[in-house]
């Protein structure tokens, strides 16, 4: 037995919240579970690309991220706006690592840019193979988002995927647990052949989940596969760490926080945030979203209180920032609340979406505590996405998307007003400033 399969059935067997006997749902029947997918090894020698991503780097610029396992394969992108046309051409970085018994390829990020917005731009890596595309988010409202944690490697992810395929989206968000590798890292290659059709051609924005920490006492340190293949934009955002950063696109301001790096008030991540927001222009920007890991208002039997100490430190400083929506994984089900701060309703707090129900092959959370908390509006135990589409600074349009029986119905929707618009943020600003300053 491989060294990274032991150590993956002994994790799981201490850890797994989710047992066999676990109750369905109330109200809704779910078809039978599906196995996790089967992918061949990556092959080896080979110069053509693979487990190509995009991810914002920067206004106006794309960071393009692939894997070859030539040694004489630069770090160069050729790139135009019509097919086999390469007008421009930039080179970037190379990085690989070692885990256990296993080697990465060669891991390359290059950055392009500046770009058209809403623009279609066809590109070669590595100055040969074949020819990928991707298309640039807009630089004005309507933005559409797509959102799906702990996605895996199932049928269920599978499912997942082909119902954002079909969306109209500019961006799609992860908050966290991607792979599901858990130590053996020939998972992080087959997850990332898998997302290819969609992470290549729209940018993909994540952050890090407890599946994605991989650390080993005195051998290994957390997050070296996820850190190494999945770089995001912490550099252009003023972060030290790639496990949280913030990027905009359109006039939605999007900071993507770290459940598993220190969160407390003399971290570095905590200091990095109070200034993040502190920058945030409302009249530029007037939505702010936040993504994480761990929920911090979960009505759930699974994960039940994990995200309250990070819940402590920070809500405070999003409350002041007027953050609109948090967004968070972790759970295995979807749930939707009212604005909510200090566990309790608020007009001026964040609309809070717990929707880790992806596709992973540990499977749902399906038993919530009862009676449901007065700030839960909806909630349901079903694998499917989320869709953000907004529209002006004002109104957004908010829908959620079962994917059980191979279709996405619509579960639960809702329009969503901005705090802008709601004189949370506006008139008040002044006293946030003050609270941010503190």
């Amino acid at each position: 037995m491989e060294i990274g399969v032991f150590l993956t059935v002994i994790l799981l067997a201490i850890s797994s919240p989710f047992g066999i006997g676990a109750q369905f749902g109330e109200d809704y029947v779910r078809p039978q579970p599906r196995k996790t997918l089967a992918f061949p090894r990556r092959p080896r020698h080979s110069s053509d690309p693979q487990q190509v991503h995009i991810s914002l780097a920067g206004e106006k610029h794309i960071r393009i991220s692939w894997i070859t396992d030539n040694e004489s394969s630069p770090s160069i992108v050729e790139y135009g706006i019509s097919p086999g046309e390469y007008t421009s051409s930039s080179q970037g970085e190379r990085t690989s690592y070692s885990y256990l018994l296993y080697s990465s390829g060669n891991i390359h990020h290059v950055v392009i840019g500046p770009l058209y917005d809403s623009t279609i731009y066809f590109y070669r890596l590595g100055g040969q193979g074949p020819e990928f595309h991707l298309k640039t988010p807009p630089s004005q409202f309507p933005v559409t988002f797509t959102v799906a944690g702990d996605l895996g490697q199932t049928g269920w992810t599978e499912s997942t995927l082909k119902h954002i395929d079909e969306c109209e989206y500019d961006t799609h968000l992860l908050p966290g647990d991607l792979s599901y590798a858990d130590y053996l890292q020939h998972r992080w290659d087959s997850f990332g052949a898998l997302v290819q059709p969609l992470a290549s051609s729209r940018p993909w924005m994540v952050t890090e989940g407890n599946h994605e920490k991989e650390s080993i006492p005195f051998f290994k340190s957390g997050f070296q596969a996820y850190n190494a293949r999945w770089k995001m934009p912490y550099e252009e955002s003023g972060s030290t760490s790639n496990l949280y950063y913030s990027f905009e696109v359109a006039g939605v301001h999007v900071v993507m926080l770290g459940s598993y790096t220190d969160y407390h008030a003399d971290s570095d991540q905590y200091a990095w945030l109070k200034e993040d927001l502190a920058k945030v222009d409302r009249e530029r920007t007037p939505w702010l979203l936040v993504l994480l890991h761990a929920p911090w208002y979960n009505s759930n039997r699974a994960h039940q209180g994990e995200g309250n100490s990070m819940r402590a430190s920070m809500e405070p400083l999003l409350y002041a920032a007027g953050v609109d929506i948090l967004i968070a994984g972790h759970v295995h089900a979807y749930e939707r609340s009212e604005r909510v701060y200090d566990r309790g309703l608020d007009r001026c707090g964040a609309v809070h979406i717990t929707i880790g129900d992806g596709g992973n092959r540990e499977g749902l959370a399906q038993r919530f505590r009862n009676p449901k908390p007065e700030w839960s509006v909806f909630r349901e135990a079903s694998f499917g996405h989320g869709e953000l589409k907004v529209a002006n600074a004002t109104h957004a349009f908010w829908s959620w998307h079962r994917n059980d029986d191979d279709e996405p119905v619509q579960s639960d929707q809702t329009w969503i007003n901005s705090l802008i618009s709601t004189g949370c943020v506006g008139e008040d600003r002044r006293r946030k400033k003050i609270l941010l300053a503190s």
